[in-house]
């Protein structure tokens, strides 16, 4: 089980690599989508498997939308990928400053530090996910509510933004 979650947190840090080194907003959507779903394995593997479907879901809605924008917005018939120099001295730095900051903070890891949720379940009485859904819905709910309203004013900005004929905000760029 350790394995698979060093795989899963390595998969997380090249996820995100993904995302602040490219320019182009198609592929740093797609690491985005990456690093969300690789979170939420995270998550699931330490117990926490609906925190991790509401999240992702959330996610799913919030790139979905920050995708539609970035598409509306990037017109360039040939995007960098990947695989170009410029995206690719981005990559190797910001790997770089991964590897010296793990190199900074490997001293105090060890195996023995990764605890699931239910890891101590004979001293509780129900589990661990069940306990913070409880959590998130007594005092986290209003910050549910608000997240949801943020999603739907943020999808109707950018229909407005994108909308066709000459009245869209985007036409005249």
């Amino acid at each position: 089980m350790t394995y698979f979650m060093f795989l899963l947190l390595v998969g997380l840090i090249l996820g995100l690599i993904a995302v602040a080194s490219n320019p182009t907003p198609y592929f740093a959507a797609l690491g985005l989508v990456v690093a969300a779903g690789v979170g939420c394995g995270i998550l699931v593997s330490s117990g926490g498997s609906f925190l991790s479907l509401v999240l992702f879901l959330i996610y799913l809605g919030g790139m979905l939308v920050v995708f539609a924008y970035s598409a509306a917005l990037a017109a360039e018939p040939f995007p960098e990928a990947w695989g170009s120099r410029s995206v690719m001295v981005y990559v190797l730095t910001y790997f770089v400053g991964v590897v010296l900051a793990a190199g900074l903070f490997w001293g105090g890891w060890y195996e023995g530090s990764w605890i699931l949720v239910d890891g101590l379940k004979e001293f509780s009485l129900l589990r661990g996910d069940v306990g913070g859904v409880a959590m998130m819905y007594s005092f986290g709910g209003a910050m549910l509510v608000i997240c949801a309203w943020v999603l739907l004013l943020t999808l109707l900005v950018v229909l407005e933004l994108t909308r066709g004929l000459s009245r869209g905000t985007l036409r005249a760029v």
